[in-house]
């Protein structure tokens, strides 16, 4: 099994970065699909956000983030990173980080969440 824990959320201003990592606690991301999914307080589902295949890097992006977050690995570390950038109020949520065997977009594992307010 695989435990993925999220760090790097905060408080940013409308138009600002924020870099996410997801480090497993236990186990290893090698061989799955690591995803970020968030949650609005108004929200009653987990909107998927990003998403990275370990083993050939391939990523996919929800068209509300494309072209302002990227997804990246890092295999020495073992961490997935979602850089967030132009960041709008509407990008305020807790960004959960979720693992799962390629090719299946179930996600068997998740972390806790950690909160992101876009807010000036």
């Amino acid at each position: 099994q695989v435990q993925p824990a999220e760090s790097g959320g905060g408080l940013v201003q409308p138009g600002g970065s924020l870099r996410l990592s997801c480090a497993p606690s236990r186990g290893t991301f090698s061989r799955y699909a690591v995803a970020w999914f968030r949650q609005t307080p108004q929200g009653e589902e987990r909107d998927f956000v990003a998403a990275i295949n370990w083993n050939d890097g391939d990523t996919y992006y929800a068209d509300s983030v494309k072209g302002r977050f990227t997804i990246s690995r890092d295999n020495a570390k073992n961490t997935v990173y979602l850089q967030m950038n132009s960041l709008k109020p509407e990008d305020t949520a807790l960004y959960y980080c979720a693992v799962g065997e390629i090719g299946t977009l179930e996600y068997d594992y998740w972390g806790q969440g950690t909160q992101v307010i876009v807010s000036s």
